[in-house]
């Protein structure tokens, strides 16, 4: 393992844990249920780490969160769908030249492959009518993500280390 392979690791690992304390620990209620700032974390990660190291990354942060936070019936699932939205946000970042707005549109399609993985899986746990519910939900949880990881982007992206990860992958 090379000296860039080791700091994606650990960085991975990092993230991942970033993603289980902000999904677990900071909730902000609504009517609906809460939003949470980890899905931020699970954007980085797939522009940060790569589709790879960011994947599995957002993948067991949030997984470990939902383990932690009661929701076992969700933690496979949710491991496969931050995954994939990890995947695709790091693929769209790259595609249109690493820029904030490759955050913000990254961000916008990892948001609909999770919305409609979570009604995929309600669906077959609840119904149509307990998946369409969830929608409203995981709309303003993604657009909260959006934001914040948009504006944690403009941050990092200026300490030189982490301008080198983005730009390794």
């Amino acid at each position: 393992m090379n000296t860039n392979q080791l700091k994606k690791f650990i960085t991975a690992g990092l993230i991942a844990g970033l993603t289980c304390f902000t999904t677990y620990i900071f909730k902000f209620p609504l009517p609906i249920g809460y939003i949470h700032p980890g899905d931020s974390f699970v954007i980085l990660s797939g522009i940060m780490l790569g589709p790879l190291y960011g994947a599995l990354s957002a993948g067991i942060g949030s997984l470990l969160a939902d383990l932690l936070a009661a929701y076992p019936q969700y933690a496979l699932a949710t491991f496969f769908i931050k995954g994939l939205a990890a995947i695709l946000c790091s693929l769209i970042y790259r595609k249109l030249k690493r820029k904030l707005y490759s955050v913000i549109l990254a961000g916008v399609f990892s948001g609909i492959i999770v919305t409609l993985g979570y009604f995929t899986v309600e669906y077959f746990m609840y119904g149509l009518a307990g998946a369409l519910s969830g929608i409203p939900l995981n709309s303003v949880q993604n657009l909260f993500g959006i934001i914040l990881s948009a504006m944690l982007y403009s941050l990092l992206y200026r300490i030189p280390q982490v301008k080198d990860m983005i730009g390794y992958y």
